[in-house]
This record gives structure tokens, sequence and C-alpha cells, in this order.
């Protein structure tokens, strides 16, 4: 996979609505959401992902987290080396997101509207999606099937 392969799967509807379910959890939804620091700072600068470590008292951890998708530093970088990303654009972070549903072998399941399979395929990237076992707040099922449903998401039929 490359970042053409990344632009094409962006022009799916059902790919459109995952990443917007994704950020309902992330806490990110709205158009600022590509500029947030986990625990609900802000960045101006999206030349490149923020680096700032913020403490988060209620778990006593570190984090890097940033943008709509709350990735850290070292996946960043990673995704950065794989992908050439050349800044922290929205726009990139949208394709960074699909190569982590890529990654979690999810993308096929999000395209044909397999929402449950591909949400418990990227569980373990995203904290904020039911099923998760990081241990932090999880969004309801009910609620990220809504969001995707909301944003032309549709559903395959058993």
């Amino acid at each position: 996979m490359n970042r053409a392969d990344l632009q094409e799967a962006l022009t799916e509807p059902n790919v459109r609505a995952f990443l917007k379910a994704i950020r309902l959890g992330e806490g990110t939804s709205d158009e600022a959401g590509y500029n947030r620091i986990v625990g609900g700072g802000t960045f101006t600068d999206d030349s490149t992902h923020p680096r700032i470590k913020v403490h988060i008292p209620r778990y006593d951890v570190y984090s890097t987290a940033a943008g709509a998708y709350q990735i850290i530093w070292p996946t960043w970088s990673g995704l950065t080396r794989q992908y050439g990303f050349p800044d922290f654009s929205p726009e990139c972070q949208d394709e960074a997101a699909v190569a982590l549903i890529a990654e979690k072998k999810a993308l096929d399941d999000v395209k044909a509207g397999r929402l449950a399979e591909a949400v418990a395929k990227c569980a373990p990237i995203w904290a904020s999606l039911p099923g998760s076992t990081a241990g932090q707040r999880t969004e309801s099922y009910a609620a990220v099937e809504q969001e995707y449903l909301d944003h032309g998401g549709t559903l395959a039929h058993a």
C-alpha cells in the first residue's frame, strides 16, 4: 500500500464515515480536532507532529497523542517513514488513519460496511472504540454506529 492507495480509499463514503466515527470517541469530531492534543489543548503548526508530551492524571500516563485521530509521536514517525507524509495536515492525518486501519486488516471490512468487524479490529489502535482493552473510556457500539450512519456510512446486509 502507498499514499495513492490511501488517497483512493478516502474517496469511499464508508471510509470517510468510519473516520468520523473514530473521531467521535477521540474527542476530535469538530474541525478544530485536527489541531487538538490529548487533554484538550491545541497546536497551530501542522508542518509536523507537535510531539507535545502531556500528563493525563486520570490514567497517570504521559502521551503525545495529537490530531483528529490522536496519533502518538512514535506511530506518526513510523507512518511518515513508510508513506512519506510531508506534514501533519488534515489530509495527511486522514491518510495516516487509513494506513492504520489497513494495518489492522480492517480496510476491506470498512469499505464493505462490516462495521462491527472493523471496530473490533481497530479497537487495539483507538482506545475509545468499543472493545478496546486500553483501560480508557470507550464509546458504545450504538454511538459509533450512529455516527457512522449519520456521516453517510452504509452497513453490509447479512
